[in-house]
């Protein structure tokens, strides 16, 4: 077998490799075969029931985040007071329904909208000092303002801020105290 073989000819290449596999195969015995075989069926099957069983703990764990999620839906959305996530400059990134009824809008129409557009124009002064405070110190500040322009849409409420980790967002909670004063 001095000759050069063209191994770039798939058909050559093929017809070589069985003729290395039957000198392989006559040189090891029958048993060894059974045996490797054997080896190789029981590694398949512990492989398989390990993958049944990650299988497993992933539909456990799949199922405990959709419980978590609807549980911490529940609470952020359905909570009696409003939650909303501003940006430094006061943008809605995100907010609760309870967030929107205080607003008087839909809650998908309010985000990406600036939430000082909802301060009343004197207490405006009372939310940019808030918002700058909450940002310049990165502690919890609170402060009440009126929301709305109109003196019959008007609500006096209570908020509390902290801007949140690395992202720089600011979480709010806003309580409509109106009826508290009457």
């Amino acid at each position: 077998m001095n000759e050069e073989l063209d191994y770039t000819n798939a058909q050559t290449l093929r017809k070589s490799a069985e003729e290395k596999l039957k000198v392989r195969q006559d040189k090891t015995s029958t048993s060894t075969i059974e045996t490797d075989v054997k080896r190789l069926v029981h590694e398949l099957q512990v492989h398989q029931i390990e993958l049944e069983m990650q299988n497993e703990e992933l539909v456990q764990a799949n199922e405990r985040a959709e419980s978590s999620l609807k549980k911490y839906t529940m609470m952020y959305d359905f909570a009696p007071m409003g939650y909303f996530t501003l940006d430094q400059s006061g943008m809605i990134c995100e907010l609760n329904f309870t967030g929107a009824e205080l607003l008087g809008d839909r809650r998908f129409s309010l985000i990406n909208s600036n939430f000082k557009l909802f301060v009343s124009e004197e207490t405006l002064p009372v939310f940019n000092n808030f918002l700058n405070l909450i940002y310049l110190g990165r502690s919890k500040e609170s402060c009440k303002i009126m929301l709305g322009s109109d003196s019959e849409n008007r609500c006096q409420v209570y908020m509390e801020g902290i801007v949140t980790g690395d992202n720089g967002k600011c979480l709010l909670s806003v309580v409509d105290i109106t009826n508290f004063y009457k």
